[in-house]
């Protein structure tokens, strides 16, 4: 555990996002003042049954929640707003401080939660005092419009945060990475650079997102059919590229998933989306128009088992089916512990005849981060004292620490820190000084933080191992068994008459325990330890085993 921060330093706990690609969220703590940077969720692993969202820490703040200035987030992806409104069921009055698109965002997110936000708008330039910080959002490239960098001022020293970025130098909007201000962040002077991890181990530039439009456009050009587009719900210019290959081809076009017609109307009415006129239908009017002139733009690229792909997939989805004459297209990265989900789902659509176009065949996605290129032009901009490699897997922050190095920063000075890392800056100094205590928040249903890591195994056994149950009745006064033992299995291969020859070693363990005066909890663990060695030893197996005792 670090010590108590002192009145003259600044503390930064990143409370996700470091060795995983998700749930970003680090604090600033400046004289017992904290803003949260970027608060958002990361996606389950299948190694994860049931659950629905992962969570930042956000139990580290519960005590200290009136001490929370502001969220500032970075840009408007899920996994850096979508844990916003589990913080604010802790206070829903913290100020949230973002651009016009993240602020719209999440709004509607928080409309469904009955949270009514505190929003603050800034645009690039802006330079705001936020609690005890003065801040200055700088313009940067993403895969979704309005993203920003954020410049920390503090009397401690000067901290750069990119949030997600690349330098698209052809970008759909026309918005560019801001190198001038990150040039002029660099003269100031940068004790941290908190930097985008994601592609630092890809050599050289991340191609443009321009350049997806052409291999979009000829998808369509050879398209005798329906066209089924899948594609995250926020990435505003994949789906305008979609838009205008539609428009170029005398296609119709229906947003299908409940995310992707909300971001996208918001996306539209704010002017990030530009809908050329005629193309848009609602998916109800879609089966009045000819086959060839269908597009649907749906969530689900992920494989995501209740989104619109995955049921389209599964032949269940009550609007729209796919035959041998249509296509299907990935227009979206796959995100990392996704790729036997995202398979299945391919598999799936081309059993059902479907031509499918993905990553993997055809050049139909770019990434929104930077790689090596890009990160080496922004060391040597800005020649930081300290660097700290974020948003990333272990991996990914280890290379993007070797730029840094590259570029001149000492290797002493590169911080790779964990999630519940505690780092301090005082008088431009940064050092690593402890940790503290970090778990998983798991939401789960409407259950948030109730599922532990034990009860997370469990999952895992039952679904790997199967399931046995013992039941018996004795009477305890009399040292008899009444009834039982029963043995019933779940999702265990074999016949439950291979139970037949464990079930007197069974019994003999459960009258010795009544002869023992053991109580039932007794009872039942002479029980479970029978059945577990010999299961183990005769079936190679570890189910989870349930022994119930009642006493009559």
């Amino acid at each position: 555990m670090p010590a108590p921060l002192s009145n003259d330093a600044v503390r930064i706990i990143p409370l996700g996002g470091l060795g995983e690609v998700g749930r970003n969220c680090n604090v600033l703590e400046y004289q017992g003042k904290l803003v949260v940077v970027d608060c958002g969720v990361l996606f389950p692993e299948e190694s994860q049954p049931g659950v629905d969202l992962i969570l930042p820490d956000i139990d580290y703040l519960k005590n200290r929640i009136n001490d929370v200035e502001a969220i500032v987030l970075t840009h408007g992806h899920e996994d850096h707003i979508g844990a916003v409104p589990y913080l604010l069921k802790l206070r829903n009055d913290i100020p949230i401080v973002g651009s016009q698109l993240t602020i719209a965002f999440i709004e509607a997110k928080l409309q469904e939660h009955r949270i009514k936000p505190h929003s603050h708008i800034v645009v690039e330039g802006d330079v705001e005092n936020v609690g005890p910080f003065e801040m200055e959002f700088i313009a940067v490239n993403h895969s979704v419009p309005d993203a920003l960098a954020v410049f920390v001022r503090s009397p401690e020293g000067n901290i750069l945060i990119t949030g997600d970025f690349k330098m698209d130098q052809l970008p759909v909007d026309g918005r560019l990475t801001d190198l001038r201000a990150f040039a002029k962040a660099g003269q100031e002077g940068v004790d941290l650079f908190m930097c985008d991890s994601t592609n630092a181990e890809v050599p050289g530039f991340v191609r443009s997102e321009s350049e997806i439009g052409p291999v979009i456009d000829d998808v369509f050009a050879h398209a005798p059919g329906q066209i089924v587009v899948a594609s995250f719900s926020s990435h505003v210019h994949r789906v305008q590229q979609v838009l205008n290959a539609a428009a170029h081809h005398g296609r119709k076009v229906a947003f299908v998933g409940r995310s992707m017609v909300r971001n996208m109307t918001i996306a539209a009415e704010l002017g990030y989306l530009d809908v050329p006129a005629g193309v848009l239908l609602d998916l109800g009017y879609m089966r009045d128009i000819p086959e060839n002139q269908r597009v649907y733009m749906s969530t689900g690229s992920q494989g995501e088992p209740m989104a619109v792909l995955a049921r389209i997939a599964s032949s269940t989805h009550p609007k729209i089916a796919v035959g041998p004459s249509d296509t299907v297209l990935f227009a979206s990265s796959l995100i990392p512990g996704n790729e036997n989900s995202v398979y299945r789902l391919i598999n799936g659509l081309m059993r059902l005849g479907a031509r499918v176009i993905h990553q993997g065949n055809a050049r139909v996605h770019v990434s929104g981060h930077a790689a090596q290129g890009e990160l080496l032009y922004c060391y040597n901009i800005l020649q930081p004292a300290f660097a700290m490699p974020i948003h990333g897997e272990v991996r990914h922050q280890v290379a993007n620490g070797g730029i840094a190095v590259k570029t001149g920063v000492p290797p002493e000075n590169v911080i790779l820190a964990e999630n519940g890392s505690v780092i301090d800056m005082h008088d431009g100094v940064v050092q690593l000084v402890g940790s503290v205590p970090f778990h998983e928040i798991y939401v789960d249903g409407s259950s948030v933080g109730d599922i532990t890591e034990t009860e997370l195994k469990d999952r895992r056994i039952l679904a790997e191992e199967g399931f046995i149950a013992i039941f018996a009745a004795v009477d305890a006064k009399a040292e008899q068994i009444v009834t039982g033992p029963h043995i019933q299995a779940r999702a265990m291969a074999e016949d439950e008459s291979v139970f037949d020859d464990i079930l007197p070693e069974v019994t003999v363990a459960l009258e010795e325990a009544l002869e023992k005066g053991m109580d039932t909890y007794g009872m039942q663990q002479a029980m479970r330890r029978v059945m577990g060695r010999w299961v183990s030893r005769k079936l190679r197996r570890s189910p989870m085993i349930i022994p119930t005792v009642v006493e009559v």
